[in-house]
């Protein structure tokens, strides 16, 4: 038995390590993962297979979750595969969207199709449990899953809002080349930043995504120091309709309509930091609408 899937990574809007709301957008950086599924015959607890690119502490811990839930059982073998374009600790999702590509891969080996928040849900939970996210991240694992912007309560794991994204937006990516520091490390430090994570929080349910945007990177900026303001304030004199930080960085994301991203792209600096424009997600990783 064999089951693939492809999900997202996604920019943050919101940053729920400061007040539990998080918010996020998912943008066209693919994960592909692939799991096949036989038995050994024997009575051994499931055996992971795959090579080392595709494996790791977090797909071992997803796939064994997802085992558990979808195909449990002695004398499993399950052989992975994974393909990611979403670069690693730069704030673009990476864990949520392996975890939740290979949820859903080992679901549909075993011929299930969870809803996209009971995968994300499940991705939430191993990511708190692998300790690659303080929160489980919610937010991130459903906006790699279906298009649009969503809001979710990351202590309650539930969904508190979800928004469309104008078809002519898009958004430019800054990836400097270092990575950011583990999540559960920043908690403290965003813990002292409750008051602005809950401004942040309340602005993305009303559905203000660029003030959300906005507060949310002015406490990330003072809490890992990234010296974004200018260049931000100069992406809004010329029409950006936001940009911030995603995640804990390094990476800028900009979202602005397409066709002004490449002159906003002219402002970036020049140096050894990735630069892409990419759409925002249209599809859904079920290939249907949201259940």
């Amino acid at each position: 038995m064999r089951g693939s899937a492809r999900t997202f990574g996604a920019i943050t809007i919101t940053n729920a390590l400061a007040a539990g709301i998080g918010c996020a957008a998912g943008v066209e950086l693919p994960v592909d993962a692939e799991v096949a599924i036989e038995s050994d015959g024997s009575s051994d607890p499931p055996k992971l297979r795959g090579s080392p690119m595709s494996r790791g502490p977090l797909v071992d811990a997803t796939v064994r979750a997802a085992l558990a839930r979808y195909y449990p059982g002695a004398g499993i073998v399950a052989t992975v595969s994974l393909q990611s374009s979403v670069p690693v600790a730069r704030g673009l999702k990476s864990s949520s969207a392996v975890s939740t590509a290979f949820i859903l891969a080992t679901a549909r080996a075993a011929g299930k199709e969870p809803s996209p928040l009971e995968v994300g849900r499940l991705a939430a939970e191993v990511g708190r449990r692998v300790g690659v996210s303080a929160t489980g991240a919610l937010d991130d694992a459903l906006a790699g899953l279906e298009p649009g912007f969503v809001v979710t309560d990351n202590r309650q794991d539930s969904v508190l809002r979800r928004g469309e994204i104008d078809p002519a937006w898009a958004v430019l990516l800054y990836i400097p080349p270092d990575p950011h520091p583990p999540s559960p490390g920043a908690v403290s430090a965003f813990a002292r930043e409750r008051e602005a994570g809950e401004r942040s929080g309340r602005a993305a349910l009303d559905g203000d995504w660029a003030s959300a945007m906005r507060i949310n990177t002015e406490l990330v900026e003072r809490i890992m120091r990234y010296p974004y303001r200018a260049l931000r304030e100069r992406f809004e004199e010329l029409g950006a309709i936001a940009s911030g930080v995603s995640g804990l960085g390094p990476t800028l994301a900009v979202i602005a309509a397409a066709a002004r991203l490449p002159e906003l792209g002219e402002l970036l600096p020049r140096d050894r930091a990735e630069r892409r424009v990419l759409p925002f997600c249209r599809t859904f990783s079920d290939g249907g609408p949201p259940r």
